[in-house]
């Protein structure tokens, strides 16, 4: 905890975006995944967040992530006898992810690091300018 909760609820605000971002590079990454099995193939996650109270200030509250879930969206069916993957009947099973959906959750969790960039080093600036005032 530092002296100016603003530091807290930014710095837990980056964290959570931080998070967000890797899931979302994680779903990216395997979005063209392919295996043999249903239920061997990728899913996708998505962190959940909560609200935690800044220690000091009950009235200001950070966020950090409760737990990172897994999709329960069934995968894909293809056809792909020739796969080597393929199951007895030549079906690969791919994870049902959109990846134009994934691309606009890191542009928004980006866009939510980025005003909290913004917000701590704005802090910064205004913490270092009072100091300078007793000069």
């Amino acid at each position: 905890m530092s002296n100016l909760p603003i530091f807290d609820v930014a710095g837990s605000a980056m964290g959570a975006q931080q998070v967000r971002l890797s899931t979302v590079a994680s779903n990216l990454a395997n979005a063209n995944s392919v295996s043999g099995k249903a239920e061997d193939t990728f899913r996708a996650k998505m962190p959940v967040f909560e609200a935690t109270p800044v220690e000091g200030d009950p009235a200001l509250a950070g966020v950090k992530v409760q737990t990172v879930t897994e999709s329960n969206a069934a995968p894909l069916k293809r056809y792909e006898p020739g796969n080597p993957l393929a199951d007895d009947k030549g079906y690969v099973y791919a994870p049902d992810i959109d990846p134009v959906a994934q691309m606009v959750d890191m542009i928004s969790a980006s866009r939510s690091y980025q005003a909290n960039v913004e917000v701590f080093n704005t802090a910064k600036e205004l913490a270092v300018a009072t100091l300078n005032l007793g000069r």
